[in-house]
């Protein structure tokens, strides 16, 4: 068992170390404090609770992080598993360390491996959390390497759970925050408990390959020590080997072989200066052949991660090829911590805007959040945006672009500017016409043709555009300049959507479920829904989805009545007298609209007592009748005396299409005194026009009346009831 009091003083020798103007004294408070707290807490292993934060607290330390940052991984627990509150280590600590340990506390209780829907809202709190304070996220990691590091204790599925969710989400983001130390060995270790076998193979092949090469790699080193020597530069020169999970994305899930991969073997050369970067390059070119197209420069290109280094792919004497990775100790530094190394809070470093612009990712992703209120597109924009690799290109000037890989020259024009992409009418590369759907290339030099006379993108460029910010701004574009056409167009593809489904739109329109969707999404109206529809925010097949499960819930089956064939009949309460059985629930199905007059039948569902149809409705004669369900069905007919309720039902109007007409028709039920509940319109190429009116009537005869009165109607063609 681990000793916390060795371990806080195995602490304090490498803050010491690595700090040495550090406030101590705020880390040794904040053991005294959490120690008190975790007082007879243990962990699963048997072990003192203590330990874990102490073992987190070195992790941050390594990562290069201020005391402050130190102290609240040593506190990041007392508040979830303890009696303290954020008060109490406010009064402690003050707000700043307080803070951070209550972001930690909140991240801990997002689950990410769920259902898409909330996986999203999960990751929005994450980026909100991140974004008030970075090192809540760094103190975050920090907790998830050590947790993973000592899961050997948790049972299996715990274990393969914990492995899935940090290799989908925790090691993308150190990944995104350039912390490549942290996320190999996260990387690494949940390949480790999620596939075991192949982790094991690929271990073992590494072993035999490190024994079969250690001479070679020796020989590189110094072979490239003497011509450092030779050239008067100094510099460290060390060997590393590609690590398992690495290899296992190239062999297991690209389906290479182990000797395909030409850096599992890799000389490191550090030097003082970028000028020394160079000058080591050219010096190893005259060592060993460079292989085409395998020189990689990410010093005058860097990562969006904020990675610098020169790559360079050669084959050594033996026709072994082997990768020399080139750079200075402060690339180093950020190449193995990342954002932590720049940490703007550190002491000594007064230019905070220089690192704030390290993770101008962080600040895009909360921005699309505001744009993009779909859960289906911001999961798309988060793995575009956190998991892609990147392409460099220039632009007429010379300055650098980076873009996801796959961007095309839209993603480069809105880049630049809004108003650029909206103007965009074609784009050169390299001085040669391409067309819009061109895949960017590293080192393409990028041209964007704009017109005055071009106002505003295509629908089509959403189809081909890979960054998540060119989609928000077309989309921001439709939604600002064509909100009537959106409108327009969104329920035509609503409608088309339910068409395509295989229903009626009367028969899956469900304005309870519309309305969620509208304070879902944030909007205010209807009308909003549907402009959103419009210009492609929001897709209208996961709302479609939704208003069809809520129907096929409403035809589901209910256990038969066990009244053994009674036959007397009980009234309900929407004057619907049922057949042998009490106290159920009675509905009018909305697939036909029964009214008084029209011949009925009940069917018996699950959980939605009786349904009531029209006899001659399309859903009794297909779904129940002819799917063998007739012993569903159950004698159901109207209470005599029905004056004073109320029914819903949908007529078609099919007329010339004209103006005036639909004024006209409205004057029909206006003189009727017969209120409407939903209308729509819309025109066909032939200038026919198919209007759909939902009123609300008494009887069968008053829907007659309302019938003939509208054939009066001049143009109108026919006028019938919706039948589905």
């Amino acid at each position: 068992m681990k000793d916390p009091t060795v371990l806080f003083s195995t602490l304090l020798e490498i803050i010491t170390a690595a700090q040495p103007k550090g406030d101590i004294n705020t880390v040794k408070r904040a053991y005294e404090f959490a120690k008190a707290a975790h007082e007879g807490q243990k962990r699963v292993s048997g072990e003192d609770y203590i330990c874990h934060p102490l073992e987190v607290a070195e992790i941050i330390t390594v990562m290069l992080l201020d005391c402050d940052t130190i102290a609240a991984g040593i506190l990041h627990d007392v508040i979830e598993d303890t009696d303290t509150t954020h008060e109490d280590i406010v009064a402690a600590f003050g707000a700043e360390i307080a803070d951070m340990v209550e972001g930690v506390t909140k991240l801990g209780k997002i689950k990410f491996l769920s259902q898409e829907e909330a996986q999203v809202e999960n990751l929005r709190k994450m980026f909100m959390a991140t974004a008030k304070d970075l090192r809540v996220i760094l103190i975050k990691l920090a907790d998830r390497l050590h947790n993973m590091r000592t899961i050997e204790v948790m049972p299996d599925h715990k274990r393969r759970q914990k492995a899935k969710e940090t290799i989908e989400v925790f090691a993308p983001i150190a990944h995104r925050l350039g912390m490549f130390r942290i996320k190999v060995e996260l990387e690494d270790l949940s390949l480790k408990f999620l596939d075991p076998v192949s982790y094991k193979e690929i271990e073992e092949a590494l072993d035999e390959k490190m024994k079969n090469n250690s001479y070679f790699i020796e020989k590189i080193i110094s072979s490239v020590s003497y011509k450092l020597d030779e050239i008067d530069i100094k510099g460290k020169i060390n060997g590393r080997v590609k690590h398992p999970y690495s290899i296992y994305k190239k062999t297991y899930m690209q389906g290479k072989l182990l000797d395909e991969i030409y850096d599992i073997f890799a000389v490191r050369v550090i030097v003082d200066s970028v000028r020394e970067c160079y000058a080591v390059l050219g010096a190893i070119h005259d060592l060993y052949k460079p292989i085409p197209g395998r020189i990689k420069d990410y010093i005058a290109m860097p990562k969006p991660n904020m990675y610098q280094s020169l790559h360079t792919t050669v084959i050594g004497t033996e026709g072994v090829p082997f990768e020399i990775q080139i750079r200075t100790a402060e690339m180093h530094k950020i190449a193995e911590y990342g954002i932590a190394a720049h940490w703007k809070y550190k002491s000594g470093v007064s230019d905070a805007g220089k690192d704030e612009s390290k993770f101008t990712w962080l600040r895009q992703m909360l921005e699309l959040q505001g744009d993009i209120t779909d859960d289906e597109e911001f999961m798309r924009a988060f793995k575009t945006d956190m998991f892609t690799d990147s392409v460099f290109v220039f632009t007429p000037k010379g300055d650098v672009i980076s873009l996801p890989a796959g961007s095309c020259p839209i993603d480069f024009a809105y880049s630049i500017h809004s108003a650029i992409g909206s103007q965009m009418m074609g784009a050169k590369i390299n001085g040669r016409l391409v067309p819009l759907y061109y895949k960017l290339q590293n080192g393409d030099i990028v041209q964007i043709i704009t017109s005055s006379s071009v106002h505003g993108p295509s629908r089509d460029w959403l189809k081909i555009v890979k960054t998540s910010s060119a989609r928000s701004k077309i989309n921001q574009w439709f939604k600002r300049e064509r909100r009537e056409e959106n409108i327009i167009r969104g329920k035509d593809l609503f409608e088309k959507e339910i068409k395509k489904s295989g229903y009626s739109y009367h028969q899956l329109y469900d304005e309870e479920i519309m309305k969620k969707e509208i304070q879902r999404h944030t909007f205010q109206t209807l009308d909003d829904l549907y402009a959103a529809i419009g210009y492609g925010a929001v897709p209208v097949k996961s709302i479609v989805n939704k208003l069809r499960e809520a129907y096929r819930k409403s035809l589901e089956e209910l256990p038969s009545s066990e009244s053994g064939g009674v036959s007397k009949y009980h009234t309900s309460s929407n004057g619907i007298i049922v057949e042998g059985i009490e106290n159920c629930l009675v509905r009018l199905s909305r697939c036909c609209s029964p009214v008084p007059g029209d011949e009925i039948i009940g069917y018996i569902t699950r959980g939605r007592g009786v349904s009531v149809h029209r006899a001659d409705c399309v859903n009794v004669k297909n779904n129940f009748i002819g799917q063998g369900e007739s012993d569903r069905l159950i004698e159901v007919k109207w209470e005599k005396s029905q004056a004073s309720a109320s029914y819903m039902a949908e007529l078609t109007v099919l007329a010339d299409d004209r103006n005036g007409l639909l004024l006209d028709l409205m004057s029909v039920l206006s003189n009727l005194k017969i209120s409407t509940h939903n209308f729509n319109a819309r025109t066909g190429k032939d200038f026919d026009a198919t209007i759909t009116i939902m009123v609300e009537i008494h009887s069968s005869k008053q829907l007659e009346e309302v019938i003939r009165k509208m054939m009066g109607v001049a143009g109108v063609v026919s006028v019938s009831r919706t039948m589905q």
